[in-house]
């Protein structure tokens, strides 16, 4: 399948309606329980759609409301994961705060699909191509307790060949695009060195639909920016890989996009939009950030998109920051 130059989409995740969901703290609580709650899932999941088609979005996302986690979704659904009895430990490098996590408990296992209902539910509401994301090995060890790996390369290459069965799936369900979370890559760079690369290519195989692999600094909500672990260093590495494209995080960043022809011919998923509580940006703001990328990129090549998820902003944020993109890849597409 070809894509418009310029496509725009999302990273993954939408605002969950009040109706179904509140989150305080960073703390998810759903309102309803059993049938009920798998119902308003749905139900959501439907309303995000309709909502994306009547942005402009060229490629849709399921908008993850039946999702609790961006991990354990699908790494729940795997023998030797505990997601029953949380612990605390520190994620993401020189993070602020700790964070309950999984326990690894045994070697991992995956026992069958995790979202392929996902996408089949969404490919029965939208003729639009969908794009569906997994966590990335290198982000699953990071965001759980290690307690049987005695070598956490071990562990990673154990969770992409699981991930490796679910993009399989997902490709073989009719998924137009595949998606590969590593918030983990941006800040354990000597990991990627060691073994993440190899983890993430061990991902790809069989996989024949563009993939792009998630390398944004993992806070969609806010906080502390920690650029200081720069992609010039991760490029190269990942390029070495097999996989599809990139998509990088330009919308709060002030990282010279110069360092986008590191990424070749690839497909880049340009990050323009800040995805957190800030104001909303004029539509020149964001063709200036576009048009500095394509400086060094062919429109071709180029999918426009927020930096990170969008599950942390209301709606009408949300709405009104896609309207913006939508708008700048129409102008420029008028251009070329």
């Amino acid at each position: 399948m070809s894509f418009a130059p310029l496509a725009t989409t999302s990273v993954g995740s939408f605002p969950r309606p009040t109706w179904l969901a509140q989150t305080q703290r960073n703390q998810l609580t759903f309102r309803l329980e059993g049938a009920a709650l798998a119902e308003a899932m749905d139900d959501a999941t439907i309303l995000s759609l309709c909502e994306q088609e009547e942005l402009g979005l060229d490629i849709l996302t399921d908008g993850e409301m039946r999702r609790t986690g961006f991990i354990f979704h699908i790494a729940g659904r795997w023998d030797g994961v505990d997601t029953e009895h949380l612990v605390t430990k520190p994620i993401y490098r020189n993070r602020a705060a700790d964070r309950l996590v999984p326990r690894i408990t045994g070697k991992i296992v995956r026992r069958g699909p995790a979202s392929v209902d996902d996408l089949n539910l969404a490919r029965a509401h939208t003729a639009r191509p969908l794009k569906m994301a997994v966590p990335g090995p290198m982000t699953v060890a990071d965001s759980a307790l290690n307690e049987f790996y005695d070598d956490e390369a071990e562990l990673a290459f154990d969770a992409a060949v699981a991930l490796n069965g679910e993009l399989r799936d997902l490709q073989a369900a009719g998924c137009a695009v595949l998606q590969i979370d590593e918030p983990a890559m941006t800040r354990y760079h000597d990991k990627v060195r060691a073994y993440g690369a190899k983890a993430l290519d061990r991902c790809l195989d069989g996989i024949t639909v563009p993939t792009i692999v998630h390398l944004c600094y993992g806070y969609p909500g806010g906080g502390s920016l920690q650029h200081q672990y720069r992609y010039e260093d991760l490029l190269p590495q990942l390029m070495a890989t097999r996989i599809g494209g990139f998509h990088v995080e330009f919308g709060r960043s002030a990282f010279d996009p110069k360092v986008l022809q590191l990424c070749g011919d690839r497909i880049v998923m340009f990050g323009c939009v800040d995805p957190g509580d800030s104001p909303v940006p004029t539509v020149e703001a964001i063709e200036r950030r576009v048009g500095n990328a394509l400086r060094w990129l062919k429109p071709q090549q180029v999918w426009l998109a927020p930096d990170c998820g969008l599950m942390t902003i209301g709606r009408e944020l949300a709405h009104a920051k896609l309207k913006v993109m939508v708008e700048v890849a129409r102008r420029l597409r008028a251009r070329l």
